[in-house]
């Protein structure tokens, strides 16, 4: 589920598992560039670091 806002007058995304997710991810374009910047490394991590099912 993502949302879209503003904090401060500036666009935010708010990425959530559910509708009830406490705590979710929330970031605004400058975060949105570093994660596209590296998101080979993000995925390489998850590979990484996930559990087989």
């Amino acid at each position: 589920m993502i949302e879209k806002t503003e904090f401060k007058g500036k666009p935010v995304l708010i990425l959530k598992r559910n509708e009830e997710d406490k705590y979710p991810f929330s970031f605004g374009v400058s975060k949105a560039k570093l994660i596209l910047e590296n998101i080979d490394a993000i995925k390489k991590f998850v590979e990484e670091n996930s559990q087989s099912a």
